[in-house]
């Protein structure tokens, strides 16, 4: 048995959930913020059958793709009274992944 704990963008998370339900994952949902661009993210937590895992992984994938945004970055270098802040794209999207091994699930 394996648990995969699966950090995704908020705009992906309800998309995948959908996904993930329909091919007969059960998932737990859980909002967090991201570090860098302290944005919503979503953790989601799934028990699979190791010969699930790929399957999973292939639904994530499939919906949650990296893709290109303008963020706002403040600049430490400039006086904040004139710039307030310079747009820079980045890359947001995608998914982490941590696979875990566990010994049981309990569904109680």
């Amino acid at each position: 048995m394996k648990l995969l704990i699966c950090i995704v963008q908020d705009s992906d998370a309800v998309p995948l959930m959908e996904d993930l339900v329909e091919n007969q994952f059960r998932v737990t949902r859980l909002s967090s913020t991201g570090g860098f661009l302290k944005s919503g993210n979503t953790t989601l937590f799934l028990g699979v059958e190791e010969e699930e895992v790929q399957e999973a992984l292939g639904i994530i994938r499939r919906n949650c793709s990296r893709r290109k945004a303008i963020a706002p970055v403040m600049s430490p270098q400039l006086d904040p009274s004139v710039y307030s802040s310079i747009p820079v794209e980045i890359e947001v999207g995608g998914a982490t992944v941590f696979q875990i091994d566990i010994d049981a699930m309990f569904r109680i």
